[in-house]
Order: structure tokens, then C-alpha cells, then sequence
């Protein structure tokens, strides 16, 4: 017994409060962060991410204890949805930054008068906890629970004194004081007034503007995110800088041809209505980087979506944190968001170097599979990898690594040497505080690893395979164009392809749908692979395949369905066959 578990046994650990309360429960304790979006059952509490080591527990009524969240933006709405369910954890613990699962709580105390005690221990402390302890959370005190421990009151009411508006080390402008004061209205009040709890929990000392919003809250969880937007409609809620909107949980325009319960349609499209009611625009996906409104190099913006923002940071330089549902929204409300994490130079600084083995002619798997991998590798840091100078990556390289290691990491970007826009200033810090002595190693053994976990199948055949997670692009279906011509997709293969409104305008324009439909592929709009269920996953479909790292992560949970993953040809030879046939790429080889 470590001298660490001895002092718990005899007195107690203490932690910073990020959300008052008390409670008692069992420990349920992982050294790897989950994803609430996809990695948790919200009607159940279900762990269900096949590549988890918790699976198969159940969260409900348990001391939850993590390193932090990871993966999708979703997981407030997530937790809401677990809260409103009475099947949430009874507490949760990180060692870790961790504003999305905290923002879920918040907003249930805000809105529902719901709750539940969130901390923040030392990483030395969670060694010593182990699942099955009994333990009790008093504040910012966590201690074993004795035969006694049924006379400590739970009590998970709201405690003023704790949960002030803001703190006073945060500096206010007029305008802040003005959106306290009620002067835009109650919802922008109830905006600010949680805005400055995170503000304060990050360590901001002021509060910026930003340009542009890009909101995730709008995907369906079930009724607890209707109810959350439809309050705020009720409330007058407007936004006050330009707003998109994520993909939602149907194509809006086609539900019905797709056979989707109208149960399910109508809330998911009320939702995207809700959010247009406070003036949102509809562009329905999940890459805004395609879209006419792309930020550029250094400006501050809110985008949710975790591809979205690890592309818009990485990729464009432009600055955001990896916002969680709801935020997004509160910030558009206001236009003011915490002077904290990756909107500060300060944030964007590396705190790991990776190199990654020569390769030799890798086919577009190789982007996703590398994000997936080095996000696996490095959970909570933000890297700088090196090795890949010589590789050129397409713009829909970067999306494909940019989603894929956003689905295992919790950073908020990456950097490349030579290849992203902030890697020389990243390059320059590395060396100098010393993190390139200590530089992280990643071979083509590892990489083979990483794809045999996501190729989940034990047969080759192919029932459906999906396209699109991220949205696909212009580029994307003029290449895939090119693979189907003169090609006839197997009649017994669905192969779907999601991607938003503009983009699948644009590709009618250019010929590129007329093509791909003629070698018998679909296209739906609005909806993305994250939220596809059956019917339009056939139940015949036992095998699916795609060539997303993140949906191939994602894919086994959500829809029950063993995965292929691949490179575009790759998925387009299985598509004409019915069978995938590749072990693994050539460049896996050595």
C-alpha cells in the first residue's frame, strides 16, 4: 500500500471544486479519458466504446474517475442526457482540464435544477484509487467511506456561495456587466453568468470577442437537448455574431424517403429549427471549413465539433477551444468568450515531439490512421510531429488526420514541421525549452497496431459502406468520381456518401453526383455518419467499411456493426466485389 492510499484510509484527498456538491458512491476509475458522445448508452449509462477498458460498466450512481473526457464536443449533451435520465455518474473526477463534461453539469443546474459534484485531483492521487472503493465527496474532499458512511448527507442543491456568477480576479468590460445586469435579456444573462464559471475555472483573467460561431448543440441526444434550445427560444435568445450550424440527426429534407422514425425526425428537426429561431444559419455540417465563412489565420471565433476546431487551429491558425455543446451557443449569444487555452499564444505552445518512421507511398488511409494513433499516444498533449515533411498532405489529409485524432485526444490542435501554419514557432519552442530531448517515437509496427484495432470484422465481406465522416468535400467527390467511372457498384453493397447542402450542390454542378450515382452510390445531406442508425443502416448490414479513422472508431458503439477501414480505392474495390480483401496497405508492409 503506497503512502498515498495510506492517507486516504486514515484522512482524505482534496481536490479543486469545479462543481460544488456532495455525494457517495462506488469508484469506477480509468487511466483513459471517454468520450460521454459515443462511449456511454444516455438512456442506460452503459459504457459501450468497444476500444475502451471500461466497457461493459455501467456509469449510473458511480464515482466516475478519469483523466479527462476526450473525443467529441457532444459529451455535455451527452451527460445532460444521462442527468435527465437518472442514469448519470454520482460524481465525477479528473486529473485533467476537463470543460466539456463539466459544461453538461453546469448547464443542468442553470436550466434544471440538476446536479451532481465535478473535481479536479492530482494525477499522483488517481494511482491510488481503485474501482470498487466506497467513497464519500464533501466540497473538495473525497475520503473512503467507513461502516458510518450512511449518515453523511448527499445533498447536490445549488450552493450559492460556491457557484457565484464569476469570480472577482476576472475583469469585466461595460459590455459584460451590461449582459449581467439583464440589459440584452435573460437568456444572454444566463449566457454570461456560465460563460464566466468556465472563464474562471481555466484560469481566464478577462474575457475577448470573437468573430463567428460554429454551433454542435444542435445534434439531437434525445429530449434534454430540445428542451435546452427551446428554452432559450423562449427566453428571446439571439445570437450576436454570424452562426452555423453542425450537422444534425436527419437529412431535413429527405427523413422520409430514408424511412427514419418520424419520432425521432421531428424533435431532431425541431432542434435545427430552434437554433435558426435565434438567428442561426442552417448550413447543416460538420466541415465549416468548406464553407464560404472559413476563418483565417488568427482570428478568434467559437467553433464546437471536435474535427471542426482541430482543423480550424491546426490547419487554417485560426483560434478556438474545443468548445462543448451548449457553450458554443452561450458564447454566440454574447460574442465574448474566455481569454484562455488556445486563443492565447501561451496555449498553442507544443508539450510533446513526435517523429513519426519514414513511409514510403502511403495511400489517404495513412492520414486518418496516423491521427488516430498519435492521439492513442499522447491523450492529453498537444504535439508537434515531425517526419512527414517530405509527404505534401492534400487539404482532406489534414480533415482526415484533423478528425481522427480529435476522436482519441483531448487536445485542441496538432502542428506538423513545415507543413501547418504555426509549426516553425512551434519547432523554435520545442527546441528551446528542451521537450526535443525527450521526442516520442512512431513506427509502422505501431501504425499496423492501430489499424488491426480499427478493423474490427472477422470476415471480408462488405455490407454498406459510408463516406463522409467528416463531410466530404469537393475535392473528395471529384476523386471519388474518378474511382467509380466505368464501374458498377455490387447489387447486395449500399454505399452512402453524407456530406452539407453547398458541397453537394456544387459536386451536382460539376458532374461529379451524376457520376457517382451511376455507379449506384447515394448521397444524403445534413447528417453525418455520427448520428446514422438504422434504417438507413440496413439490419441485413452486418460489416460496414469506411475510410474515416473516426467513424471506424465511433461506428462498432453506435450502431452495433463490425468495421473495415481503408483507403478510398480500397472502399470502392469492395464496394464492386462485396468483399474486402486487403489485410492491410502495401506501406504497412516491412
Amino acid at each position: 500500500m503506497t503512502n498515498n492510499h495510506s492517507q486516504l484510509a486514515q484522512g482524505a484527498i482534496f481536490g479543486s471544486v469545479l462543481v460544488s456538491g456532495s455525494a457517495q458512491g462506488e469508484l469506477l476509475v480509468s487511466d483513459v479519458g471517454i468520450s460521454f458522445w459515443g462511449g456511454i448508452d444516455p438512456l442506460n449509462g452503459n459504457i459501450i466504446d468497444e476500444h475502451h477498458p471500461l466497457i461493459g460498466n455501467n456509469v449510473a450512481d458511480k464515482v466516475v474517475v478519469i483523466p479527462s473526457g476526450r473525443g467529441s464536443c457532444s459529451g455535455s449533451g451527452a451527460l445532460l442526457e444521462l442527468i435527465l435520465n437518472n442514469c448519470a455518474p454520482a460524481a465525477l473526477i479528473f486529473t485533467e482540464a476537463e470543460d466539456i463534461l463539466t459544461l453538461g453539469v453546469l448547464v443542468a443546474e442553470a436550466l434544471f435544477n440538476r446536479t451532481l459534484p465535478v473535481l479536479r485531483i492530482s494525477a499522483s492521487d488517481l494511482k491510488d484509487l481503485k474501482t470498487g472503493m466506497q467513497v464519500t465527496i464533501t466540497h473538495s474532499k473525497l475520503q473512503l467511506a467507513h461502516d458510518d458512511a450512511t449518515t453523511i448527507a448527499v445533498n447536490n442543491q445549488i450552493d450559492n456561495a460556491v457557484n457565484a456568477t464569476h469570480a472577482p480576479n476576472i475583469s469585466l468590460s461595460a459590455l459584460d456587466e451590461e449582459f449581467l445586469s439583464g440589459t440584452y435579456g435573460d437568456a444572454a444573462k444566463m449566457a454570461m453568468q456560465i460563460i464566466l464559471r468556465i472563464a474562471h475555472i481555466q484560469g481566464a483573467s478577462k474575457l475577448i470577442d470573437v468573430n463567428q460561431a460554429h454551433i454542435d448543440a444542435c445534434i439531437y441526444h434525445g429530449p434534454s437537448s430540445l428542451q435546452f434550445a427551446q428554452e432559450l427560444v423562449k427566453r428571446q435568445a439571439k445570437v450576436r455574431i454570424p452562426t452555423t450550424l453542425n450537422a444534425i440527426s436527419i437529412d431535413e429534407r429527405r427523413w422520409q424517403d430514408f424511412g427514419v422514425d418520424k419520432n425521432m425526425a421531428v424533435p431532431a428537426s425541431q432542434l435545427g429549427h430552434a437554433f435558426m429561431d435565434m438567428g442561426a444559419r442552417a448550413s447543416y455540417t460538420c466541415a465549416p471549413y468548406l464553407l464560404n465563412t472559413t476563418p483565417v489565420f488568427g482570428e478568434q471565433i467559437v467553433w464546437a465539433e471536435s474535427n471542426a476546431v482541430m482543423f480550424a487551429n491546426s490547419v487554417i491558425g485560426a483560434r478556438t477551444q474545443k468548445y462543448p455543446d451548449f457553450l458554443d451557443i452561450f458564447i454566440a449569444l454574447t460574442g465574448r468568450a474566455p481569454a484562455s487555452g488556445s486563443h492565447l499564444d501561451t496555449g498553442r505552445n507544443p508539450t510533446v515531439c513526435i517523429r513519426v518512421e519514414q513511409v514510403n507511398a502511403p495511400d489517404d488511409a495513412f492520414w486518418p490512421l496516423l491521427g488516430y494513433h498519435i492521439g492513442l499516444l499522447t491523450p492529453n498533449d498537444l504535439p508537434i510531429i515531425y517526419g512527414l515533411e517530405s509527404l505534401a498532405p492534400s487539404m482532406d489529409d489534414l480533415k482526415a488526420f484533423s478528425a481522427a485524432f480529435a476522436t482519441t485526444s483531448s487536445a485542441p490542435m496538432f502542428h506538423m514541421a513545415e507543413i501547418t501554419p504555426e509549426a516553425k514557432a512551434a519547432d523554435q519552442y520545442c527546441k528551446s525549452s528542451g521537450l526535443f530531448e525527450n521526442i516520442k517515437f512512431v513506427t509502422m509496427e505501431q501504425l499496423l497496431g492501430s489499424f488491426k484495432e480499427l478493423n474490427t470484422v472477422t470476415t471480408p465481406d462488405v455490407d454498406m459502406i459510408c463516406l463522409g465522416n467528416p463531410h466530404f468535400s469537393i475535392t473528395e467527390c471529384e476523386n471519388l468520381a474518378n474511382l467509380c467511372d466505368g464501374k458498377i457498384k455490387h447489387a447486395q453493397v449500399r454505399l452512402l456518401i453524407t456530406m452539407g447542402r453547398e458541397v453537394y450542390d456544387s459536386a451536382i454542378d460539376k458532374g461529379y453526383v451524376a457520376r457517382i450515382e451511376s455507379f449506384g452510390a447515394e448521397f444524403i445531406t445534413d447528417t453525418c455518419w455520427c448520428m446514422i442508425t438504422e434504417p438507413v443502416i440496413p439490419n441485413s448490414a452486418k460489416n460496414l467499411m469506411t475510410n474515416s479513422g473516426k467513424y471506424a472508431h465511433y461506428g462498432p458503439a453506435l450502431v452495433k456493426r463490425d468495421m473495415h477501414f481503408g483507403s478510398l480505392s480500397t472502399c470502392v474495390n469492395a464496394a464492386c466485389n462485396g468483399v474486402n480483401t486487403t489485410d492491410y496497405p502495401q506501406w504497412l508492409s516491412r
